[in-house]
């Protein structure tokens, strides 16, 4: 039977191997073409993001006043507003994209006029107070719909702050730094757990002073940016399923070129070493402040280990959890993951989707209100995933799909185009059988 478009069938594979050069990092791409937007000149940007959140990202800048042109070969054009961007006459369209509501929420505080930002049904369900309080603490007005979106600005004159991060997030931090760009004297963030820091290094690429230190960033009001030209790295968010899905079969062998390779975001590689797989790093350079460079993968000859994720490592991979605990079945001695209550609110209830689609494979899985202890040595069985809309439920489940004994069939495989519409093409690519 042929599996409709929602819906993609993956088989067993005997093994991954070959080489991949994966689309423009999405964190990256969200604040190039934000900050693209507000600054004066054309910036020119090649390998950006392909996934569907980036370009919601493209749409709210081009309708705040800014010239946005993608060319046939994938490089994107921002012709900027010189600082001063334009209320469109219509809402702002953030699709599925936290990325672009948070962040864009904190470009717009300081800028005049009223602007109001919507998502669509699982991004209206997301949690917006935690940039209305903190923006609201500069002086800006945030109207949200109890909590969550719409969200509506009221833009105007903002004074820096002194903020301290309850909960570790980038999109936070970064949404404060944009409005600290424009607001009269110095905005400091302080974090307990040091969050990805592509905000910080894409302010600097565009000519921005930002001050760190070991536990806060700080930017001054009042500063211009500039346009610039960047090859946006490949997407180590996108290589987490398929450096997973590698490190399940021994005799594995998979490269990666031009991947980003920042500290903030690199954890996983370390994880996966922990668990056994042999990964090497070659070819490092910087480019526009971030780290790229060509990675291999091995798996270990006598599989996964096990391993515990909890604290402020569960903070730096949140976005990696759900593939790491899909594969945790296939490892001798399981993956435990705590202080990860985030996974709750963000596309989908992560935890519990996770946990239902695992049993759904025949496996035995503990799920916590912040986590899942999920046992080594298991076999997985083919099933019918439900993917619940979220890109990556679907692609975590399909990297667990490699090794179970049948097909399995990912509901909902549509959702990975969000962030990754080439997911499956590469997985074929790669995946021997």
């Amino acid at each position: 039977m042929q599996a409709a478009a929602t819906e993609r069938l993956i088989a067993p594979a005997r093994n991954i191997e070959g080489s991949l050069r994966l689309p423009g990092d999405k964190s990256i791409s969200h604040r190039y073409a934000l900050l693209g937007g507000l600054a004066s000149g054309t910036s020119k940007f090649e390998n950006f993001s392909t996934g569907a959140d980036c370009t919601s990202s493209l749409a709210c800048v081009s309708a705040l006043g800014a010239r946005v042109t993608r060319k046939d070969d994938g490089t994107v054009e921002i012709v900027g507003t010189g600082g001063a961007l334009t209320p469109p006459a219509s809402a702002l369209d953030c699709g599925n994209s936290g990325s672009t509501m948070r962040m864009l929420s904190g470009l717009l505080a300081a800028q005049p006029g009223s602007f109001t930002l919507v998502g669509d049904a699982s991004l209206s369900r997301r949690p917006m107070e935690r940039i209305r309080k903190p923006l609201a603490q500069m002086g800006a007005r945030v109207e949200l719909t109890e909590g969550h979106a719409p969200v509506t600005i009221h833009g105007g004159r903002l004074t820096g702050i002194d903020y301290i991060a309850p909960i570790p997030s980038a999109q936070v931090k970064t949404a404060l730094l944009f409005a600290g760009l424009q607001a009269d004297g110095t905005t400091t963030v302080h974090e307990a757990v040091r969050t990805r820091d592509h905000g910080e290094l894409a302010l600097r690429a565009f000519g921005a002073k930002v001050d760190r230190s070991l536990d806060s960033v700080s930017i001054a009001g009042g500063q211009l940016l500039t346009a610039i030209d960047g090859a946006v790295p490949g997407d180590i968010s996108s290589a987490a399923f398929f450096l997973c899905a590698a490190a399940l079969f021994p005799g594995s062998n998979l490269i990666f070129d031009a991947l980003g390779l920042n500290p903030t975001r690199a954890t996983l590689l370390d994880v996966l070493t922990a668990l056994g797989a042999h990964i090497g790093v070659l070819n490092l350079e910087e480019k526009n402040g971030e780290l790229v460079g060509t990675v291999q993968v091995n798996a270990p000859p006598k599989g996964l280990t096990g391993t515990t994720v909890s604290g402020a490592l569960a903070a730096q991979l949140i976005d990696e959890l759900p593939v790491l605990a899909a594969i945790g079945p296939y490892t001798q001695n399981g993956i435990r993951i705590r202080d990860a209550r985030e996974l709750r609110v963000k596309e989908s209830d992560r935890i519990a989707l996770v946990s239902r689609n695992l049993r759904a494979m025949g496996a035995e899985v503990d799920e916590f209100e912040d986590g899942l202890d999920v046992p080594g040595g298991q076999t997985l069985y083919g099933a019918e995933i439900d993917s619940g809309g979220d890109h990556r439920i679907a692609m975590a489940f399909a990297v667990a799909g490699l090794r179970a004994q049948g097909g399995t069939l990912i509901r909902g495989a549509e959702s990975a185009a969000i962030s990754f519409p080439e997911f499956f093409e590469l997985l074929d690519r790669v995946a021997v059988r």
